[in-house]
């Protein structure tokens, strides 16, 4: 049998395969709040091993792209729970991923139209993001250049995502996911390009890493247990004009040995799979699993034979697939069968309403 398709225990959980539902983005939450049609969206899915939401802003701050839920607030946990409540009734498991963009966000999103937030005041040139025009407009604009936070601030990010941990486990979710990767808040912190501070949060691979890794402690603290809680990297990733720096290596070696220290659930590494290329390399993977002896998901540019041929020789334990599950809700038993996969509309995968979303069918039969 495949191995994709075999049991898998992560921490106190018991997954029922090895395949992972990827964090995907799809905005159509006018009011950033979890509703019905979310809770078919994913409870429609729930045959994968793990669900992780879509990023999940701990505050409005965090916020870096319109119509996407938040778990800041009180009505937002009770629209979650209508998720994660659907999910449980067809025996899944589902993690919130908590998410802050920081730069990568537009003055139209944020609190008082202010300026985003990040390390240093260091821009993300040519990088756009879905958000409000002057006549209230959506559409994709350039994001706003950034400010620099505070340390005081910093540390109150941090409180941001604790909480935000607690209203996940209050709305039933089976763990949190922290947002490392794809150029957003932790990592304009990891990447001497887009943090030139001089202060304890810039400077020495231990000072760049230090924001991510006091919140992953808090989170911990904020639900009690540490194998409830994963964060998501991308090492060497160019993504949204993050760029290469020479300790990049370095730097995520330094924090998968920080994070086996905590007994995480998992590390989530996500590939960017730049020009049809791999990024992560099996080099680099086989010297993170040397530094971090805990779960690895792979996410980016994977196929089922490519996911099953990782986990064979022992570089990832779970393979996280995201465009084939917009498209295939029954992703998994079509791995088990061998059954076609279906191609997903890149034209509904933002905005919109239920086309696109929820009207993708099991192989064979309509879907609920």
């Amino acid at each position: 049998m495949s191995n994709l398709l075999d049991r898998h225990e992560l921490g106190a959980i018991s997954l029922k395969n090895r395949v992972v539902m990827a964090p995907m983005t799809r905005a159509r939450n006018a009011d950033c709040v979890a509703a019905s049609h979310n809770a078919t969206y994913y409870g429609q899915r729930a045959g994968a091993g793990l669900i992780v939401t879509e990023g999940t802003p701990v505050s409005p701050q965090g916020q870096g792209y319109a119509f996407v839920p938040g778990i800041w607030s009180d009505e937002q946990v009770v629209g979650w729970r209508g998720v994660t409540d659907r999910v449980h009734e067809r025996s899944g498991r589902i993690f919130a991923q908590l998410w802050h963009v920081g730069r990568l966000s537009h003055s139209s999103l944020q609190p008082g139209q202010q300026r985003p937030v990040s390390a240093s005041e260091t821009p993300a040139d040519g990088v756009m993001t879905y958000a409000f025009d002057h006549s209230g407009g959506l559409g994709f604009l350039p994001v706003t250049p950034p400010r620099a936070l505070t340390v005081n601030e910093i540390e109150s990010v941090t409180a941001e995502f604790a909480n935000a941990a607690k209203n996940a486990d209050s709305a039933g979710f089976d763990g949190v996911e922290l947002h490392g990767a794809n150029g957003y808040i932790f990592e304009q912190f990891f990447n001497p390009n887009s943090n030139v501070r001089e202060d304890q949060y810039g400077g020495s691979i231990e000072n760049r890493t230090r924001f991510a890794l006091e919140s992953v402690d808090h989170v911990i603290a904020a639900i009690g247990d540490s194998a409830r809680v994963g964060i998501r990297l991308s090492p060497f990733s160019q993504s949204f004009d993050m760029q290469p720096y020479d300790e990049a290596e370095q730097t995520y070696l330094h924090l998968g040995q920080e994070l086996a220290k905590r007994n995480l659930a998992y590390v989530h590494i996500n590939d960017q799979f730049a020009g049809g290329n791999r990024v992560v390399s099996k080099d680099f993977l086989a010297k993170f699993r040397a530094a971090y002896s805990g779960s690895v998901i792979l996410a980016g540019g994977l196929n089922q034979q490519l996911a099953e041929d990782y986990v064979a020789e022992g570089l990832i334990d779970l393979a996280a697939f995201g465009q084939p599950f917009i498209s295939n809700p029954d992703l998994p038993e079509r791995f088990r069968n061998n059954w076609e996969l279906a191609v997903p509309n890149k034209d509904t995968f933002y905005g919109g309403g239920l086309e696109g979303y929820t009207d993708y069918p099991d192989y064979g039969r309509v879907s609920v």
